[in-house]
């Protein structure tokens, strides 16, 4: 039987990627049925995405970010009917035109109801985007990974994760509130809750810019913290790392943020990031800043 697949997918203002993830998508062993694009850019895509004939172009004029553009898509794509759902960022690339087909064999073949492809770092196709804990031990190194073949349970949502539609009734759809930032966290928690069985395949994979520069050591490579480089985007994780805490009441990651944060600012000096830090995270604790992005103090 004939697999439907829908894909989700959100952009702004990068319409180079778009037009590069829309051919890569093109040109897919396995065709897709449809592309839900959802587009909150300042500068619309729609002669872009009117050029390729699958896409179902969604225009937002609100910047709902990536976990509302994600949520938007995701509806769209199920309500197409589509047995399952590709989920895209803009500036990802498909790996090789066997990407959803592996995806799919694999989901199917290990009784799978969602699958997350390996993320490799433009540029560099040893190393991956997104680190994995292997062993107690931060990597991001692709053959560490590779070594394990499928990771169950854990995955770098939403960069090329294929999610059966019925899935999204068991656990709803990205969190609107939480911006960008730690929607892929709270929508894997709740993949685990809901006893949904997923993973990551180390067989296929798609590219997606790295963020090397974003992890911090601290007391060895068994401790990190994430310093993203931009106060915007400082500002959601820490925020959205409090809230996923006390939602899901997170012990250990309490204990981790607090002592990385301060293990790390602290010897620097750096009293600054540190204030900063605690603003937003101790925001997420209480479960307040939030809202439009137009109210957001950075």
């Amino acid at each position: 039987m004939p697999v439907s697949v829908a894909v989700a997918a959100v952009t702004f203002d990068r319409p180079g990627e778009l037009a590069v993830l829309l051919d890569a998508i093109n040109k897919q062993s396995m065709p897709v049925d449809t592309v839900c694009l959802v587009d909150s850019g300042t500068v619309p895509s729609r002669e872009l995405a009117s050029s390729h004939p699958k896409v179902d172009y969604v225009r937002s004029e609100a910047n709902l970010g990536g976990a509302g553009g994600f949520a938007l898509a995701i509806l769209k794509a199920v309500a197409s009917g589509a047995e399952w759902v590709w989920i895209m960022d803009d500036d990802a690339e498909p790996g090789d035109p066997a990407c959803l087909e592996t995806l799919v064999r694999e989901a199917e073949a290990r009784g799978l109801d969602a699958v997350v492809p390996l993320v490799v770092a433009p540029g560099h196709p040893d190393k991956l985007s997104f680190f994995f804990r292997i062993d107690g031990k931060v990597t991001h190194e692709r053959a560490e990974v590779e070594k394990a073949g499928f990771l169950p349970d854990v995955g770098h949502f939403f960069n090329g994760a294929l999610i059966r539609s019925n899935v999204f009734f068991k656990v709803g759809v990205p969190d609107v509130r939480l911006f960008i930032r730690g929607d892929e966290v709270d929508f894997m928690i709740r993949l685990r809750k809901a006893g949904i069985r997923f993973g990551t395949v180390a067989t296929a994979w798609i590219t997606h810019p790295h963020a090397f520069s974003e992890t911090k050591h601290v007391f060895g490579a068994r401790w990190h913290v994430i310093v993203p480089d931009s106060a915007f985007k400082r500002y959601f994780y820490y925020r959205n790392r409090g809230y996923l805490i006390r939602r899901y009441r997170r012990g250990k990651s309490m204990v981790a943020d607090v002592g990385g944060y301060l293990g790390y600012f602290l010897p620097r000096g750096d009293f600054r990031g540190l204030a900063e830090w605690f603003r937003a995270f101790s925001a997420g604790l209480r479960e307040k800043g939030f809202g439009p992005l137009e109210d957001q103090k950075f």
